[in-house]
Formats: C-alpha cells, sequence, structure tokens
C-alpha cells in the first residue's frame, strides 16, 4: 500500500509549478500582458494531463 517517493514529489512539483505558473498569469494580465498571460496559462493546461497521468501510473503500479 506504500506509494513511490518519487511520483508524490514530482507530483508535488507539478502542483507547485501549477500555482506560480497561475499566479504569474493573473499577474501579467492584471499589467495588460496578454501574450506572455496566455502563455502561462497554456504551461498550466499542459501541466495538468502530465500529472494526471503520473497519478493514473503510480495507482496501476500499486494494483489498487
Amino acid at each position: 500500500m506504500k506509494r513511490k517517493y518519487l511520483n508524490v514529489i514530482i507530483l508535488c512539483i507539478f502542483l507547485f509549478l501549477n500555482i506560480i505558473f497561475t499566479q504569474y498569469m493573473v499577474h501579467q494580465y492584471y499589467f495588460e500582458n496578454y501574450i506572455t498571460s496566455i502563455i502561462f496559462c497554456g504551461l498550466n493546461i499542459l501541466l495538468f494531463p502530465l500529472a494526471l497521468l503520473i497519478y493514473k501510473r503510480d495507482k496501476k503500479r500499486q494494483g489498487v
């Protein structure tokens, strides 16, 4: 029933990056840098499926 610590650390890093990208996106939107805001929005959207893929792979290896 133990999770692999490497997968947990990677998921924590992805969560941290999502928080940073969201803050930066809102900051850039506030100062009307719309292109940069869209870039960080896209990075946020790309990170979510990667985190979901790692979570499902960890769950599958665990046998749950």
